[in-house]
Order: C-alpha cells, then structure tokens, then sequence
C-alpha cells in the first residue's frame, strides 16, 4: 500500500513539475505587448512555438532563461515591405533577424514571385530564418501575360490575369502590390488595377502600393489609391510613402490631409514607411517609361532615333532637376553596378568628372542613358526632405516597414535601411529625437502590421499568440549603417526569438532555420 501511495504521489509531482517546466522563460523585463499601452513588468514562458504564460512567473522552471533586466521585451518587428529576393541564396535571413525583425511580406511594389505556390513549397523545404509571407505583384501577373507592352489587356488577357491573382490568394497571399512607377505596371490604367484587386478584395487580402508618382504628380497618385480603394472595396496601404525631389518638399501635409479625409468616409487606407531621407531603385527611374516598353532591344531602337533620343535626354534631365534627381548629380548615388563595380558608392557628380566631362545636367543625363544601355544600375537618390520623413512618421496609421534587401555583408553599396531600418526609429527618431515614444514605435512596428496584413496570431505579446520576440536595450539600440559604410549590423538588439526558438543570442547569430511559411487564411 506504501509503495502504490508513493508511486501516485510520484507521478502527481512529476505532473505538477510538468506543468511548470518551460521551455523558455523570459523574466525581469520591461514588456511592451505590441498594443501601445504603457509597459508593464511581467515574466513570459515558452513552450514549443507558443507564448503559454505571463505573469509572475519567478518560481517556474525551464529549459532556458533570458533575464532581461534593464531591457525591453517586445513582438518581434514585423517588415511589411520586404524584398525577399535573395532568400534562396540569404535563407538564414541574418541582415534582417539582427535588426528584431521575425516576420517579412515579401513581393512589393507590383514584383515577387509567381506563380506563388510552388515558390512557397520550395521555401518551406529549404528552411528559412524568419517568417514569411508574400503578396502577389501586379508587374508580375501583367509581364506574364502581356511582357512589357503599352496598351490595355484584352478581355482575355484581363481574364488570365484575374485568374492568376485569384489563383495566388488561394494559395495564401496577403494581397495584390502595385508598382505603377515602373514597367509594365505604368502602363495600366486605373480600371485595370481595379478590377485586379477586386480579386485580392474576395478573398480578405490588401492592396499595397508603390504610387504611379512620388514626385510632381503624388497628390494625384494618392487620390488615384483612394479611388482603388473605394471601387474595389480594399485596404490600401501606401507603400514607402514619401514626397520626392525639391519642388514637392512639404507636400507630405497635402498627402496626409487626403489620407485622414479618405478614413473619415470610411476607407481603411494605411501607410508605411522607411526612416530615411533617400531612396533606392533602379537608374531607369530617371528614364520615360515609354522609352522602354517591349523591352531593352525597343529602348536600343529609340535612341538610334536622333529625334526620340533626343526627347528621352530631356525627360532625364526633368527628373534630374524635378524628381529623384534632386537638382544635383551628386544625390545620385551609385548602389550596385555589375559592369563597373568601382562606381559603387560614388555619385553620378563623380562619374562625370571620371570621364573628363563637365557635371552638367546634360552630360548626367547622357550618363544616365550610358548606364541603361550597359544593363541597368540600382542607385541611392538622396531626394528627400528630413522634415516630411518626421510628419509622415508620427501619422497615427503610419507602419514602420524597411523597404529594404535581404543583403550579405559586402555585397555591393545597399542602401542602409537594409541593416538598419527598425534599430534606426528606436535609437533616432525615439530616444533621440523623441519624435515617437517607444509604445508608439513598437505598435508601429508589431501589432499594427500585423493587423494591416490580417496576421492574426503574432505582433502581440499575449498567451496563446506565437512566440516571436525581440529584447533590446532601449539606451543602446542604434542602426550603424550608412550612405558612405552601409555594411555593418546594428547595437542594442540581445536576442530575437522566432517560434519559440533563439535566433539572435546575446547578440550572436544562430543558424537555426526556425522561420515559417506563412499564408494568408481565407
């Protein structure tokens, strides 16, 4: 009888032991849940991929413990606006992991994969670092369809689209993106984007959008997302939104006035952001996209036209004085050149004067001509106003989103939002600047993006929610990358956990894969 009595008593231990054992426990940190209430003080265990208890937890027991005290304990960031490209290549996801970020979309700005399915199988087999999801690029369901052609679709070339981004939400993208400012995207009409984005709209998913202009003509490219907005019945989120070049500056109040306008009617239209005043694409934005539709060859054909030529020089250097040119050849900088490497990080200013030529308009615009006709070149356009990034930043619906790269240390002159664009807000623009408080920047970064995509089990610190999250010490957290050394990685940032498992320890990367797949439930 002694002996069945201590056998049942063992087990009752053993259970009682059992529901205490954790696998990770995170004690003595000041929390700030994802909400944008104030933090609070409270322990958080791990079990599995789940956060499965908060509170006063200082006499459990786990496998692991994180003391985080004197650190702050939030969701892990969560980049809405990513370009996942290289993730075949990077699948470890490190530049991004060491900023806090667990959680990517990936396809913006009308590009990303299709068709998405059996790209999302083969990422799922490979392991990746961080969680991810994808929305489903306009550009490229029309280059499929259409190749680069300037004209409208045909109703069955409208109707293969249709069924390739119906067919990409079904099989678990977040949304429809736009990029109206590049080819093939610029050369839809807005009827057409419509009626594309009533299929993301059937099945619960968003519409981001790169703006058919970001310069000159970006109030009337706000007001034509708007009117997608209201004709497709669909969220609409402004991508990387900014006013460009030096004519527009201080016009973000313009654009923000037409967004609060549109939610007072009842459209749910959202921005998101980069911390920066300059962007990052390809040389050919300077470049009419008329001058390049069919392709390079039909680009190579019209400027063998003295007439045509001479017409696509003009439009360059309008945009040079006018748009992301900023008036000087020197806020073009070179980011990655594959056939003359030794111009990365440089200006356009300095090519000329490589070249023995005046640092004329006219001879940056015949430059500018010389590179696409070489294949292309991605550059830095520091084109932006300070001032407009601060108020575009403290608009309650603005969510803070990198716009940045998948990148390896050393590869090529990356725009520093690829290293550091959420350590930047936390070290700059919060304890510095104190243009945001820390529970407005970590709502921007968690909670509110994972609303906006319809995420429903991360961005939160909560039980039952999945356990990503990102420790950092507030007094410390800064991005190191710049226009001149982008290459380095940000401080502040101790550990990310990614479903329940650490991917950044003490500051020190782990390859462990712990990332997921993620799609869009309909």
């Amino acid at each position: 009888m002694k002996n069945i009595l201590f056998v049942l008593l063992s087990i009752f231990f053993i259970r009682c032991n059992s529901d205490l054992s954790y696998d990770l426990l995170i004690f003595d940190g000041t929390v700030y849940d994802g909400t944008g209430n104030p933090p609070e003080k409270f322990d958080i265990a791990i079990k599995g991929d789940e956060i499965i208890k908060i509170g006063d937890l200082k006499k459990a027991k786990a496998l692991r413990t994180i003391n985080a005290n004197n650190l702050i304990v939030s969701p892990g960031f969560i980049d809405i606006h990513t370009h996942l490209d290289p993730i075949l290549k990077l699948p470890d996801c490190e530049s991004h992991i060491r900023q806090g970020v667990t959680t990517s979309i990936g396809g913006p700005d009308g590009g990303g994969p299709n068709p998405l399915g059996p790209y999302l199988k083969v990422l799922q087999e490979i392991g990746i670092g961080m969680n991810v999801g994808y929305l489903i690029g306009h550009n490229s369901v029309r280059k499929e369809i259409m190749s680069l052609e300037n004209r409208k679709p045909t109703k069955a070339e409208m109707n293969q689209m249709k069924s390739l981004i119906s067919q990409a939400m079904m099989e678990g993208a977040f949304g429809i993106s736009t990029g109206l400012k590049y080819i093939p995207g610029n050369f839809a009409e807005v009827e057409e984007i419509i009626e594309l984005s009533k299929e993301a709209s059937k099945n619960g998913g968003v519409y981001t959008s790169h703006l058919r202009d970001e310069g000159l003509g970006v109030i009337n490219s706000v007001k034509e997302a708007i009117y997608i907005s209201e004709k497709a019945d669909i969220p609409v989120i402004l991508t990387h939104h900014k006013v460009i070049g030096k004519p527009m500056w201080g016009r973000s109040s313009e654009t923000l006035a037409l967004v609060d306008s549109a939610r007072l009617k009842g459209l749910n239209i959202m921005l998101d952001q980069y911390p920066y005043n300059a962007s990052y694409t390809g040389i050919s934005i300077l470049i009419p996209s008329w001058s390049r539709a069919g392709g390079q060859k039909e680009f190579l054909r019209r400027l063998s036209d003295p007439i045509l030529r001479d017409s696509i020089k003009n439009q360059i250097i309008f945009n040079i004085l006018n748009d992301r040119g900023g008036n000087d050849l020197a806020r073009i900088q070179f980011a990655k050149v594959d056939w003359m490497q030794e111009l990365e990080g440089k200006t356009l200013k300095y090519w000329c004067k490589l070249k023995g030529l005046e640092p004329t308009l006219e001879n940056g615009a015949d430059l500018v001509i010389e590179a696409q006709k070489n294949g292309g070149a991605k550059c830095i356009f520091h084109a932006m106003d300070e001032e407009d990034v601060i108020n575009i930043m403290k608009h309650p619906q603005t969510i803070i989103a990198s716009d940045g790269r998948l990148v390896k240390i050393g590869d090529g002159h990356p725009h520093p939002r690829w290293y550091g664009t959420f350590p930047r807000v936390l070290g700059r623009y919060v304890r510095e600047k104190k243009i945001l408080t820390l529970s407005e920047a970590i709502n921007k970064m968690t909670l509110m993006p994972a609303k906006a995509m319809g995420i429903d089990n991360r961005g939160l610190i909560k039980e039952g929610m999945k356990a990503d999250i990102t420790i950092f010490n507030s007094k410390t957290i800064i991005d190191k990358s710049t226009f001149e050394a982008p290459h380095q990685y940000s401080e502040g940032i101790d550990y990310v956990i990614i479903n329940g498992q650490l991917a950044l320890e003490n500051g020190e990367f782990n390859k462990i894969k712990s990332g997921k797949v993620l799609r869009k439930k309909n």
